[in-house]
């Protein structure tokens, strides 16, 4: 099924497969692009609504989120992680892949806690993430990472947010531009959300991203898409430790149903 919101909105998503569930039945017309080129039209008001970093929430008073929907985690997520060859209290630099904007701050603040304080670089590309003692890598492309030979320790940081606040981590929600009529947007962000979530064995069954038994684990262990009182907690939590750690502006999120 079409949904005619994919013409009359402009809507922008991740090329991930963990966004796969939501999207799906959004029509041919969503705009695909990495986390911080997504926040970058936004913020040109190029896009009504796009799945993007909390972050980029969190730090811009110009969004609200809708409510019920996120990419979310409870533990390990798998992709999204820091690479490391040495003890992370060695840690002087850290490369990071320039498509990230929520890992960047969820690592800061994972770090600051332990009272590590290094300096974020740009990854300039991902062949050259084997090489480096420290590296921050997100999405697909992590995986991959992930599941091939590599000399690397790996620090998830679901499982070490999770540690450290026992509450859900919510790296992505439906941010929408205010101050446009969205209503009938909405709906049917809500819609294609439940179409993902009943037709789930036919994404796990049909996708060509890995394999299908990687795929069921992912989509059923270590992706979440609800977005309830934990994970609003989850957000609270990462609020009050951004602002902690001077990494604000923070704003409070808006949810819309």
């Amino acid at each position: 099924m079409e949904i005619a919101t994919a013409k009359k909105f402009r809507i922008g998503s991740v090329p991930y497969l963990n966004a796969a569930p939501l999207t799906r039945d959004l029509g041919a017309e969503l705009v695909f692009a990495t986390p911080s080129k997504l926040a970058e039209m936004l913020r040109r008001d190029e896009l009504d609504a796009a799945l993007v970093s909390i972050t980029e929430v969190l730090l811009n008073d110009r969004y609200d989120i809708l409510d019920s929907v996120a990419i979310a985690s409870l533990g390990e997520v798998y992709s999204v992680f820091l690479a490391h060859k040495k003890p992370i209290a060695e840690a002087k630099e850290i490369f990071c892949d320039t498509a990230s904007l929520t890992s960047v701050n969820l690592l800061k603040v994972l770090l600051a806690e332990k009272n590590i304080f290094p300096q974020f670089k740009p990854l300039e590309n991902y062949a050259a993430a084997a090489e480096k003692d420290f590296v921050l890598l997100i999405g697909d492309r992590a995986i991959e990472f992930q599941r091939s030979p590599h000399t690397h320790e790996i620090f998830d940081l679901g499982i070490a947010w999770l540690e450290l606040a026992n509450l859900p981590f919510v790296f992505a929600v439906w941010a929408l531009r205010r101050g446009v009529e969205n209503r009938e947007l909405r709906r049917e962000l809500k819609e294609a959300k439940r179409f993902g979530m009943d037709t789930l064995d036919y994404l796990i069954e049909t996708r060509e991203e890995f394999d299908a038994d990687f795929r069921r684990d992912y989509f059923e262990w270590h992706i979440q898409y609800h977005l309830g009182e934990d994970e609003k907690r989850g957000i609270a939590k990462f609020c009050e430790l951004l602002r902690k750690h001077d990494l604000g502006p923070v704003f409070e999120p808006k949810f819309v149903s």
